[in-house]
């Protein structure tokens, strides 16, 4: 080789990186000038989260200031226009005269002790444009004089930080925010409860020092989560997570370990088909009561995704195709379903009592224009259309063909008969006290520093913010009866959470008793491999109360400051904690059974998501010859869940979670 081309190649090897460097820094300007660009760290990116990941996303400094002068700026130019700036609903707009004319007082930095129920409000953080729990109290604030007028309008004026932010829906019987106050009326506590609801109470204010930060200067928080017994039963015999954990226990030659961990519930859907389903059938014309018990286990396809796909962040995998093509994911050819007679002559007299995995048949499928030519017409013409409208919404996936609109109006209500019965006898279980022992035993493992990567989303397994601390989770000694249903309390001491990481841990509990796999199964949910966990309903969770040891230890006697804590409040926060959250729970799963519909969703979704739970452990979910198998939820469970805010600011900002 010449001198002169070695030379040309030394050199093009030296300055290559250099050359990389520049265009990086190229292309990060053109993305900053833009406002956009995919490139890594560029603010404002379209894809930033996905480019750089959440964690390094995470840490990247913000201009504060200069957004805020951004916003000031514009705002600016709105009211040099002639226009009014868009203020959010919390803010109150003062004229100049009035801010003028009130006194100055001083402002006091503040711990704000509160509580509140958070059904009907969009979560705990300020939104522009939906009501939230800091909302109602910012305009409270400003109407019993504790926010001056001049700042009635902002509340980062009043320095508000919130100790934990809760998803929508989710309740705190108590929780902390810090911010300047004016607090020198004796009476401000109750003129501020005087202008909120009955679901948000301030139990007290105390002073702190000037640097006190609820969010900062929390040690802990404790959460508890309320859930009926009933969600630990095992899945039905005749729905698709009961049949496959059966068969998949006998491929693992486990049965006998199987029906041993399942041993005090061995009896229950055999005594529950004889008292509660039999009568009802009994009252049920013949020709249809073996298809309204398989509709029952038989979850149609749009119901299911829709369950799933807004609680539990699972995809349903037969497939949105609601065509004819044949194949794993698709619906069969509708000229395949047999006719309603063909059925009834396969299983004249369907034994409910005795039936196994291999007694129910497959699902039988229609597409929905289908299913209204179907049920279009009756023997005379026409149907109601409001028996059509009602069935058509809850049994497109039980198909109708050759029945008439009376037999199809009769199925509906025996559907519904059904369902209640086996609501009413959940409802009558009292959970056993080795199945209380197995749950408190599986609780336990969550105890200690672990990685939770599978307990939210969007977190890696060697992401080091996915390692969490939990102090502890117990179970109340003695299950509580409300109405008919008996309810068990939990309650898990950490010292921080990410999002859905509670809602994620109450249902790897729940599906690792009433599956009867080994408790082991948690600590394969910390190994790399990724899980799906559905989230729980949110109903059940409250924020107890954050903990603030460090501070009460070594600050508030310093500064001569009261503790930060619930203790002197007690009773009222008790009061407070039955009356508006407790009573509320029970109130809302008695009136939309919530729990009942989450676990069956989950039960019958035909999916190998779950089957992990099974005895052939993670090796069920990636056997390429299980039905309708596909590649697990990982990153995209982002994508399928609902849109909320996370149980705890520790994670990262969201757009509205848990």
């Amino acid at each position: 080789m010449s001198e002169r081309k070695q030379a040309t190649n030394v050199e093009a090897r030296t300055w290559k990186p250099a050359a990389k460097s520049r265009d990086r820094e190229q292309n990060t300007r053109r993305g900053d000038a833009r406002g956009g660009g995919k490139t890594r760290g560029a603010r404002g990116g379209r894809n930033k989260r996905s480019d750089m990941g959440r964690a390094e996303w995470s840490r990247t400094s913000i201009d504060k200031r200069a957004r805020h002068e951004e916003n000031r700026q514009a705002a600016k130019r709105l009211r040099l226009n002639g226009q009014e700036p868009i203020l959010p609903i919390y803010a109150t707009q003062f004229s100049k005269e009035e801010i003028e004319r009130e006194p100055r007082n001083p402002k006091k930095k503040v711990a704000v002790m509160m509580g509140y129920s958070g059904s009907g409000y969009k979560g705990m953080q300020l939104n522009h444009n939906e009501r939230t729990i800091e909302g109602d109290l910012f305009k409270a604030l400003v109407a019993a004089g504790a926010i001056s007028k001049a700042n009635a309008d902002d509340p980062k004026k009043s320095a508000l930080i919130r100790c934990a932010r809760t998803d929508k829906g989710v309740h705190a019987a108590g929780n902390i925010v810090s911010m300047k106050l004016i607090v020198e009326d004796p009476h401000i506590v109750s003129k501020i409860n005087e202008n909120l609801s009955p679901q948000i109470r301030v139990f007290g204010i105390e002073r702190t020092n000037g640097s006190f930060s609820a969010y900062q200067y929390c040690d802990s928080r404790i959460y508890e989560y309320l859930i009926p017994t009933h969600c630990f039963l095992p899945p039905h015999p005749s729905s698709y997570l009961g049949k496959k954990l059966v068969d998949l226990a006998e491929e693992a030659n486990d049965l006998r370990g199987y029906e041993e961990r399942q041993e005090d519930v061995s009896s229950y859907w055999v005594e529950t088909e004889e008292k509660y389903i039999r009568p009802v059938l009994e009252r049920v014309e013949s020709s249809i009561q073996s298809l309204a018990h398989r509709a029952i286990h038989d979850v149609n396809v749009k119901e299911a995704e829709k369950k799933l796909l807004e609680t539990t962040g699972l995809k349903n995998e037969l497939g949105e195709d609601k065509t004819s093509k044949t194949g794993a994911g698709s619906v069969r050819d509708l000229d395949s379903i047999p006719n309603t007679d063909a059925i009834d002559q396969e299983t004249p007299n369907v034994d409910l009592l005795k039936v196994t995995a291999s007694d129910v048949h497959e699902p039988i499928t229609m597409d929905d224009a289908e299913f209204q030519k179907s049920n279009s017409l009756s023997a005379n013409g026409d149907q109601d259309p409001e028996a059509q409208e009602s069935t058509t919404d809850r049994m497109p996936h039980c198909t109708t063909k050759g029945l008439h609109s009376e037999q199809v109006s009769a199925l509906d209500t025996a559907i519904k008969q059904l369902r209640s019965a086996y609501i009413s006898a959940k409802k009558t279980y009292r959970i056993h006290p080795r199945r209380l022992e197995r749950v408190r035993s599986t609780l336990s493992r969550y105890v200690g520093t672990q990685n939770y990567h599978n307990y939210t989303v969007e977190k890696s397994f060697k992401d080091a913010s996915a390692k969490r601390v939990i102090k502890s989770f117990v179970v109340a000694s003695d299950p509580i009866i409300i109405g008919d249903t008996e309810w068990l309390s939990l309650k898990v001491h950490g010292q921080s959470f990410m999002m859905h990481q509670i809602r994620k841990m109450v249902t790897m509990a729940a599906l690792v008793v009433r599956c009867g796999c080994h408790e082991g199964r948690v600590q394969d949910s910390y190994m790399a491999d990724k899980l799906s966990i559905p989230k729980a309903p949110g109903l059940g969770l409250l924020l107890e109360r954050p903990v603030f040891d460090t501070y009460n230890e070594r600050l508030a006697g310093q500064f001569d400051r009261e503790p930060v804590d619930f203790k002197k409040y007690e009773k009222e926060v008790e009061e407070f904690k039955q009356r508006e959250i407790y009573e509320r729970i029970f109130r809302e799963e008695e009136r939309d059974n919530t729990f009942y519909s989450f676990f069956a969703a989950i039960d019958n979704l035909k999916s190998s998501q779950l089957l992990y739970l099974s005895s052939m452990g993670l090796a069920a979910t990636k056997d390429n010859n299980t039905p309708h198998t596909s590649k697990l939820i990982g990153t995209n469970d982002a994508v399928l869940i609902e849109s909320d805010e996370d149980e705890d600011r520790t994670m990262v900002d969201n757009d509205v979670d848990t």
